[in-house]
């Protein structure tokens, strides 16, 4: 039996697969067009294989539109000794790509549940993350896409989530203001509605 049937893709699987798949004429000459239109030629040494590279890095971006991120969460561990507190993953980093400039949005993410019977491999939570993030996003959705998949896919008590970023989209161009970061939340359950859990989990966090 072949163990990698319905086996959600792993981050090496994803670089090999954009590595080897072929480039259709049209998006090539779309990123030469862009490239003339940017001011340089595209038929010079150092870009004649641009349009390959580019087309091929962006497949990767955005590999998430491939996947389905629940389906990390499908494989659940009832044997935890009685254990009923927090589960919290700190400072995961990621990188997606806002829907509006097709910019850079660089940060890390801290994503807590508190479970109700049964846990999740603690990887599996930066997986549904990476999942969202390879897709053209703005923060505050992919904040709201990961504590939904997580509140319908493990049925926990409570789940927070909360993102912070910086954008290339404002950073480098705009108004051109670096150092600045984004931070967008999300509570469900026992974390939106009972004061001192939201205030425990965040504090977990290292957030006040």
């Amino acid at each position: 039996m072949n163990d990698d049937v319905g086996r959600a893709p792993e981050d090496g699987d994803l670089v090999a697969a954009a590595g080897k798949i072929p480039v259709p004429d049209a998006v090539a000459e779309a990123v030469r067009t862009l490239l003339r239109w940017a001011g340089d030629d595209p038929a010079r040494e150092g870009l004649r294989d641009t349009p390959q590279r580019v087309a091929r890095a962006w497949k990767e971006y955005c590999a998430g539109y491939g996947e389905d991120p629940g389906v990390h969460l499908a494989r659940v561990f009832e044997e935890v000794g009685g254990y009923d507190e927090i589960v919290l993953l700190r400072d995961i980093p990621f990188q997606s790509h806002c829907e509006h400039h097709m910019a850079p949005i660089i940060g890390k993410a801290h994503i807590a549940y508190l479970p109700r019977d049964h846990v999740v491999g603690i990887s599996k939570l930066a997986r549904v993350l990476h999942g969202f993030a390879r897709r053209l996003q703005v923060q505050e959705r992919l904040t709201a896409e990961v504590a939904d998949c997580i509140w319908n896919g493990l049925k926990p008590q409570g789940v927070a989530v909360v993102i912070e970023a910086s954008h290339a989209c404002m950073t480098a161009r705009g108004v051109r203001t670096p150092g600045v970061s984004m931070v967008t939340s999300r509570m469900m359950g026992v974390f939106r509605d009972d004061e001192r859990s939201r205030k425990e989990v965040l504090a977990l966090m290292g957030l006040k």
